[in-house]
């Protein structure tokens, strides 16, 4: 598995688009757009799945599953949230195939199968939960009902690259009904800070939470929160949204409810989601030009050894001592990888490992034993350390906890350099194109100046941060009166 990455500084969505295949976390598939997750880059999204999952329950929620398609006239209930998904739907129209008379050996649609209603393949699953929940909840008594489904969902996408933006991907939606407002923002926001709280501790990234702009919002909420990121290139990502939806769904499905006073109200509603675009938040914020670095948290395998050996008598003596090694950190609750495979010299073991991200790799052979060492090797900073056999297991243990913490500091260092406060438009160009990152400027609160902005520039309004204080100014472009900062950036 050679590397021979395109540099970041060359060419960074070369090198991106390079890593995550020759890293073999996934491929082009024969369906344009659409992805194949090999059993690598799956191992680093199940590990997303279980934490997020456990976060959920913990909070309340419990998992289900709804039908991939969507009656088209379900679909249409909800007019804004129809309309801002239509031109990504994909459509089934008939549901037979028959041989094809004038192409032997082909297949065409059978002109009599043609559905009575077309069906939408899921983009999002609003339309058809709240269907359902129409008949589950009845009173207060059904209140709150908090429900996740993992599923995949299909926007059909005319530019696509791998894990950022596909046809079809994975991901969760929360969608959650509630009796009142409050509970409902309060839950929106909750989500919002699960999700801060996964992708910092565990894929050690940090995250600023905010609030999407009224053109930013998802189709059909009345706000929506989000965690943004930001790349090693400049570009900011949204990891994660969460939205308040008010009770646009439930008047549209005509889900009410009786109030403990006997009152007929509509319920007020939420929906979250974070995607597989995850992943590839997780590659561009910590890898190098050698290849991935994962944080500890989310490797499939926290420890790889390697054995060195001359001839089958030293594989003997090393396998005995790496198996013990192994088991030994296993105890400890490490993920460990013993690399025995024969069809591969060490050097090669060690350029796949590095090149997988995998955290510490440990190099044991005859010397080591005698010696009752170890050589340990960080994949976050290349670094090599000949260490003692005794107390490893604490020292792997250690170095993993540092590892992780590492990896936070680093990248909220580099976010830290990368929001830079603007007052004119001129500064707002000249940092865009020179220094990217996060722009804290004045903007006059409509959508018309936000649109021009995006026009002018290409970036847009990311969030206005949760945090934000109040403070007067002008806004970049207009120099109309603004009351507080919000960001900016060029973003995925």
């Amino acid at each position: 598995m050679g590397k021979n990455l395109t540099s970041r500084a060359e060419d960074y969505s070369k090198w991106y688009n390079e890593l995550v295949v020759k890293a073999d976390l996934a491929e082009n598939s024969a369906v344009r757009g659409c992805m194949v997750i090999k059993p690598y880059g799956f191992a680093i999204w199940e590990k997303m799945q279980a934490e997020l999952d456990r976060m959920f329950k913990e909070t309340g929620h419990q998992n289900a599953y709804f039908p991939l398609f969507v009656p088209k006239s379900l679909f249409e209930a909800e007019e804004k949230n129809a309309e801002g998904f239509a031109k990504e739907c994909a459509v089934v129209t008939h549901y037979r195939l028959q041989n094809d008379p004038d192409k032997p050996g082909k297949l065409r649609v059978d002109p009599e199968a043609k559905l009575e209603e077309e069906l939408v393949v899921r983009p999002t699953s609003e339309a058809i939960i709240w269907n359902t929940y129409k008949g589950w909840i009845q009173s207060y008594r059904d209140l709150p009902l908090l429900i996740n489904q993992w599923a995949n969902v299909v926007r059909w996408e005319m530019r696509t690259r791998l894990f950022l933006r596909t046809a079809e991907f994975l991901w969760q939606e929360g969608h959650t009904a509630h009796a009142t407002k409050e509970e409902a923002i309060q839950e929106a926001e909750l989500m919002n800070d699960v999700y801060a709280t996964f992708v910092e501790n565990f894929m050690a990234i940090p995250v600023i939470k905010g609030i999407k702009t009224e053109s930013e919002r998802f189709a059909g909420a009345v706000e929506t929160y989000c965690i943004e990121a930001l790349m090693q290139d400049g570009k900011a990502l949204q990891a994660g949204t969460s939205h308040f939806l008010g009770q646009n769904f439930a008047e549209a499905f005509d889900v009410k409810f009786a109030t403990s006073e006997g009152h007929q109200e509509y319920v007020w509603a939420t929906s979250w989601g974070v995607s597989t675009r995850l992943m590839g938040a997780l590659i561009m914020t910590h890898s190098d030009d050698q290849g991935l670095v994962l944080p500890p948290n989310l490797a499939p395998n926290q420890v790889v050894i390697v054995p060195i050996y001359k001839g089958q008598d030293q594989l003997d003596e090393v396998s005995q001592a790496a198996e013990k090694i192994a088991a030994d950190l296993r105890a400890q609750g490490v993920s460990v990888k013993y690399d025995s495979r024969d069809t591969l010299r060490p050097g090669a073991k060690f350029a796949q490992h590095e090149l997988q991200g995998v955290p510490l790799r440990i190099a044991i052979g005859a010397r080591d034993l005698a010696n009752g060492t170890v050589e340990l090797a960080r994949r976050d900073t290349l670094t090599k350390e000949t260490v003692a056999l005794d107390g490893l297991p604490k020292k792997v243990k250690d170095l993993l906890d540092e590892i992780q913490k590492t990896l936070l500091q680093k990248a909220m260092d580099y976010r830290e350099q990368h929001i830079t406060e603007v007052n004119s438009f001129d500064e707002f160009k000249e940092v865009l194109k020179t220094k990217g990152g996060f722009i804290s400027a004045h903007w006059d609160g409509t959508a018309a100046t936000e649109e021009r902005i995006k026009e002018l520039t290409k970036a847009t309004i990311r969030c206005i941060p949760m945090d934000a204080k109040m403070e007067e100014g002008k806004c970049v472009l207009t120099g109309e009166k603004s009351n507080r900062r919000v960001l900016f950036a060029k973003a995925y």
